[in-house]
Formats: C-alpha cells, structure tokens, sequence
C-alpha cells in the first residue's frame, strides 16, 4: 500500500496540510457566498468555493508537496488536475445536494436550535463530509496520475 512508504506518508501528510489550507478557504468562501455576502444556495456557494480551493491547493502541491513533479509543463500539469479536480466535484455535488435536507433535520430535532443556526450546522457537517471523501479521491488519484512523474525521493 502507498501509505506504507515513509515517503509516501509524508507526502500525504503535506498533500493531507494543503488540504485543510484548501478546506478553510472553502468554508470561509462557503460561509461568505451563503450566509454572509449573498444568500446562495450551498450548491452554488459550494462550487465557488471548491474553485477557489483547488487553484490554492494546485499551487501549494505543485510547489511544496511535490516540487519534483515541476518537469511537467505547468499548463498541462494544471489540466491534469483540474480533470481529477472536476471529477471531485462531480462526487461532492450530490453530496452537498442530498445530505443537507436530512442533516437539517436532524439538526433541528436534536439541538432544538432555530432554523437558521440549524441550516448553518448542516451546510457545514455537509461540506466536511464531502471535503473528507473527495480529498481520498484527489490523493490517490492526483499521485499516479497528475503527479506520477516524480521518483521516490522527496
């Protein structure tokens, strides 16, 4: 198994640290674009927020996690993971869409809180989820595809 190899863990470690860069960005857009700035609905906030995300990720695991991997030419590196990235969105979409409205209303009967800081509860225990499953995804994926030209040395 991949994670096995030290190298490996430490590279899903940073991979893993990007991430949570990557999640507050999210979020923070997230939270922005529903709750604060406009009153979108979590898709679309979601999917700016998810853009946002992926363009800091990108950069921070171009440059940092894996450096070695900067043989490939940026644009075509980009590209290959902004196709793993799409995929993520594809998977996370129905995430966001069809999680919600049962957390909502678990939410509303257990903490017996308003609706409003219910559905703020629920839109975010619904975007962690669909961070944690599309973030295995992006790992795996983004390893032996995207970044499969590095050698096993960090």
């Amino acid at each position: 198994m991949i994670l096995t190899d030290p190298k490996e863990r430490t590279r899903f470690l940073k991979f893993a640290f990007v991430g949570a860069i990557g999640a507050v960005i999210d979020f923070g857009v997230m939270n922005l674009f529903s709750h604060v700035i406009f009153e979108f609905s979590l898709v679309v906030a979601g999917t700016i927020s998810f853009i946002c995300a992926v363009i800091s990720n990108f950069i921070w695991n171009r440059y940092w996690t894996y450096p070695e991997s900067r043989s490939r030419p940026i644009i075509s590196q980009l590209g290959m993971f902004f196709v793993v990235n799409v995929a993520g969105m594809v998977i996370r979409i129905p995430i966001l869409h069809f999680f919600e409205p049962p957390l909502l209303n678990l939410v509303e009967n257990t903490l017996h809180t308003t609706h409003l800081t219910a559905e703020f509860y629920a839109k975010n225990l619904t975007l962690a989820a669909a961070v944690g499953i599309v973030m295995l995804w992006n790992f795996f994926v983004n390893r032996y595809w995207t970044y499969n030209d590095i050698d096993e040395e960090i």
